[in-house]
């Protein structure tokens, strides 16, 4: 079951002092695609070998990665790296993204489980180092579609393994809402048929749902990618937004408590993802999802490795063993997501799993924008123009809220 995942509170992007265009949408490679990323992050390098592990590793991850047993007992895939390796796991876990940053910053950790709003952060910051992907040999079974991509790289250098991935989706009472949406339409220009009991994500990062929304619906905007905004282009996002607060009962960040609220009929149509889904079927709320005609914004996690790890060879050792097959199963199953790993499919529990959370559906995945930190310089390649950084998008985000 997947843990609360808060993304964000003020963010700090003052340190990001980039120059160039940095690039692309989540279908663009990380430097193939016309507008790849032109910023150049501190000068690092990755080993080029390991050597003997040092005993321990300490990381920094979404509650539900880096499962012991203490939390559930049928979820442990700690202490066999432990018996395995010998390195001794400690696992500080953090309920933000913008907590994980801070977290690396300080040195004490040797890796980090971020999502795209953080990895760009880390990269530029030069907290997070270059990853030997030859190290990792379990790397070459990760899906194609995950690899070398905008959040978790630059310049053709990885800078992460992934991890996972999932797409927010539009949830809704199957006995509130006729006819069934398609397009996230019904949150926005048409959420007064819902006043009151439309919900959304809460985070700043939210705002790249209206600008994708934008997007399809108001080409003369021009917007090509929703986390590459210039003035214009993101105060119409956040006009959408204020537009929509008045329809809107809650804004979660607690998945169950989006689940209460749609079985008491509190909310009834809005963002979700599909273990809120799956769950909330499962406690007979009738909800169904659905993927928008328009996309959809989504989040793909990479495990990183600290540019000042103490014990870089069993960081190594944990970046392959949480992507081996197996492991990577366990931890899809548990958190409610889609394992990176192509093999894990075999692996898990539920046979349905990665039919359910669309693991190898290439097309499906094109549809999804995942999460990308924004900065001054777009990330569509504009270089004609300043797009705004995520701080401003923090300070909208309050704004938005009232």
């Amino acid at each position: 079951m997947r843990a609360n995942r808060t993304i964000l509170t003020a963010v700090a992007l003052g340190g990001l002092l980039l120059t160039g265009a940095c690039g692309g949408s989540s279908d663009d490679k990380a430097d193939g695609a016309p507008g790849g990323r032109g910023f150049t992050p501190p000068k690092l390098s990755a080993p080029k070998s390991l050597g003997k592990a040092e005993g321990e590793v300490n990381l920094i991850a979404w509650a539900g990665y880096a499962e012991d047993g203490s939390n559930d007992p049928k979820a442990d895939w700690v202490t066999p790296f432990e018996k395995q390796t010998g390195c001794q796991v400690n696992t500080k876990v953090a309920g933000t993204s913008d907590e994980m940053v801070n977290l690396m910053k300080t040195g004490q950790y040797d890796a980090v489980s971020a999502s795209g709003d953080a990895s760009l952060r880390l990269i530029a910051s030069g907290d997070a180092a270059p990853v030997n992907t030859g190290l990792v040999p379990h790397y070459r079974d990760v899906f194609p579609g995950l690899k070398m991509q905008p959040w978790n790289s630059v310049k053709k250098v990885a800078y992460g393994i992934p991890h996972g991935r999932g797409a927010n989706l539009l949830m809704y009472r199957t006995d509130k809402v006729s006819p069934a949406p398609d397009s996230w339409k019904a949150v926005f220009d048409d959420a007064s048929r819902h006043q009151g009991r439309v919900t959304a994500y809460d985070s700043p990062i939210y705002l790249a749902d209206a600008a994708l929304y934008l997007m399809k619906t108001r080409p003369d905007l021009g917007i090509k990618d929703p986390y590459a905004l210039d003035q214009k282009q993101f105060d119409a996002s956040v006009a959408l937004l204020k537009k929509q607060n008045g329809n809107v009962g809650e804004y979660w960040s607690d998945y169950l408590k989006e689940i209460s609220a749609f079985k008491s009929g509190d909310s009834v149509i809005g963002t979700s993802w599909q273990v809120i889904v799956n769950t909330a079927q499962a406690e007979k709320a009738p909800v169904k999802a659905v993927l928008p005609k328009e996309g959809a914004t989504g989040w793909s996690d990479t495990w990183m490795v600290s540019a000042k790890a103490e014990h870089p060879n069993c960081a190594y050792k944990w970046l392959d063993w949480i992507v081996s097959p197996k492991v990577n199963a366990q931890v899809a199953e548990y958190f409610g997501e889609a394992p990176a790993n192509a093999k894990a499919c075999a692996e898990t529990a539920d046979k349905n799993h990665c039919a359910v959370f669309h693991a190898d559906d290439a097309a499906y995945w094109k549809q999804v924008h995942f999460w990308t930190t924004p900065i001054p310089q777009c990330l569509d390649g504009r270089t004609d123009v300043t797009c705004v950084p995520y701080a401003k998008w923090v300070q909208a985000w309050t704004e938005i809220k009232g």
